[in-house]
């Protein structure tokens, strides 16, 4: 259904740095949203302006990856990291606005 491209080494900065029981949810997640037409809200939400979160939960730990869609079925993951509290913090969507602006400047210079 979906095409998952990270950009650059952001995501997989975070992703080496978790647990192989936190990779492996991460993986089933990645895997429900590469291959579900209708994606669960729990594991998938719009936050704003077109940024995206994947929502993993590994135990009572939460993790967040987030991204955006770029020519319809291709998911841009851009990073993650691991919420602490209810809400998702205003610098972490800061930051993937920031790389969602980089990605199309690095595409445009293609």
């Amino acid at each position: 259904m979906r095409t998952l491209e990270p950009y650059k080494n952001h995501f997989w900065d975070f992703y080496q740095s978790q647990s192989p029981s936190v990779q492996e949810k991460i993986d089933y997640v990645l895997e429900i949203v590469i291959s579900m037409e209708r994606i669960p809200k729990h594991f998938f939400k719009h936050l704003e302006d077109g940024i995206y979160e994947i929502r993993v939960k590994a135990g009572s730990d939460i993790y967040r990856i987030f991204c955006f869609f770029d020519e319809g079925k291709l998911v841009i993951l851009l990073h993650g990291f691991q919420k602490k509290s209810q809400k998702t913090p205003r610098k972490e969507i800061a930051k993937a606005k920031q790389l969602r602006t980089a990605y199309y400047e690095d595409k445009d210079h293609q």
